[in-house]
């Protein structure tokens, strides 16, 4: 595995070291460009992100991590739109990797909303995903 040739970081969100770690190099590209497609408004992108293998525990924090900053970057409102067509499965989904992000993803990044809940940073999109 090269783990150098892999982007930790795509137009500004960051992917996590043990996220990154957990990945081999195709699924690293995927990651980066389905990113891309989230920052450019498209719900499926947003659908296959939250579906992408994490290899669970930290690695889906930091998946979770890489979701609340999609969301911050393009806005609650508008990542709201995003989920709207999505399956109640993939909503749990979406709602499980956020809590995540939010108790442990940015702990080593900016530690803006380390520990805070759902409810406290994204109170709209919450009741959407219920």
């Amino acid at each position: 595995m090269f783990c150098s040739c892999k982007q930790d970081k795509v137009n500004g969100i960051i992917i996590g070291s043990d996220l990154l770690f957990a990945q081999d190099y195709s699924e690293n590209r995927k990651l980066c460009s389905l990113i891309n497609r989230a920052l450019e408004k498209d719900a499926k992108a947003v659908e296959e992100i939250t579906n992408m293998n994490c290899g669970g525990a930290s690695g889906c924090y930091d998946l979770g991590y890489v979701l609340t900053q999609l969301i911050t970057r393009l806005g609650e409102k508008e990542f709201i739109k995003l989920t709207i067509g999505l399956s109640k499965s993939t909503k749990n989904s979406i709602q499980g990797l956020i809590m995540a992000g939010l108790e442990y993803g940015d702990n080593e990044y900016d530690g803006k909303m380390d520990d805070k809940r759902i409810s406290e940073v994204f109170p709209n999109l919450e009741k959407v995903l219920e």
